[in-house]
């Protein structure tokens, strides 16, 4: 796909993200198809997933910004009912950065961690720390 068969919108989105990358967040569109996005977050300091790199893969539908990325399995609010025309790439990573942050266990998408992050948040907060290093560092 080349960048003139895209909306303008959505060039222009990109070249911010390229030129004015927000700490600790890389996106960057694929050669073959300028509305995928493969998304590096690095762990928020002081948080459970500290040290961590997580990679993400962001689509825009056809009908982007009507209708919000793609991100496969992340439960943000934004991403679903409360999604408007008027946020754009740069907030949607902001936002899951935000939300590593500060998991919202009221909203989850495992019910089962949830339920430990509310029982036993220290205990919770220790198994983040060793699944970030076990599966988000390359140690």
């Amino acid at each position: 796909m080349a960048i003139s068969d895209l909306p303008r919108r959505i060039i222009k989105e990109t070249q911010r993200l390229l030129n004015e990358p927000a700490p600790g967040i890389s996106a960057s569109p694929s050669e073959d198809n300028m509305r995928y996005f493969n998304v590096i977050i690095l762990g928020p300091s002081q948080s459970p997933y500290e040290g961590g790199v997580f990679k993400l893969e962001l689509f825009l539908p056809e009908d982007y910004p009507m209708a919000p990325p793609k991100l496969g399995r992340i439960c943000l609010d934004i991403l679903k009912d409360k999604w408007s025309p008027a946020l754009q790439i740069r907030t949607v990573l902001l936002s899951i950065q935000a939300l590593v942050s500060a998991p919202n266990p009221d909203d989850p998408l495992s019910d089962n961690v949830a339920k430990h992050w509310t029982a036993n948040e220290s205990e919770a907060v220790e198994t983040a720390k060793e699944w970030t290093r076990l599966y988000a560092t390359g140690a």
